[in-house]
């Protein structure tokens, strides 16, 4: 496990997300309600930015077609999306948010 650092806590509160490039991918980090989620910042449905849409407590609404998934699981809750985001497990330690790059 390679882990690497892509945020601190105090970067995020509760009912924000942020898009963090990691290595050659974008990660959208989600803060919901004091837990963070990280997944793709790429809609599934089209190209689009997730970070660029808006988060209602677990789910994230994709700016150009209205497509949503839970930031959770990585689950399409709401047509047109279908397919579901990957997801990428958080860890926070020491003041840092932590995914592991191995997974990119």
């Amino acid at each position: 496990m390679a882990l690497v650092k892509i945020a601190s806590v105090d970067e995020l509160q509760p009912g924000q997300m942020k898009r963090v490039r990691v290595e050659d991918a974008d990660v959208a980090l989600y803060n919901v309600g004091g837990r963070f989620y990280a997944t793709s910042d790429l809609c599934t449905h089209a190209v689009a930015s997730l970070t660029e849409g808006t988060l209602d407590g677990p789910v994230v609404t994709c700016p150009k077609h209205g497509g949503r998934f839970d930031v959770r699981t990585g689950a399409a809750v709401h047509l047109p999306a279908f397919s579901p985001l990957r997801t990428y497990e958080v860890h926070v330690r020491d003041g840092g948010i932590w995914i592991d790059a191995d997974d990119l």
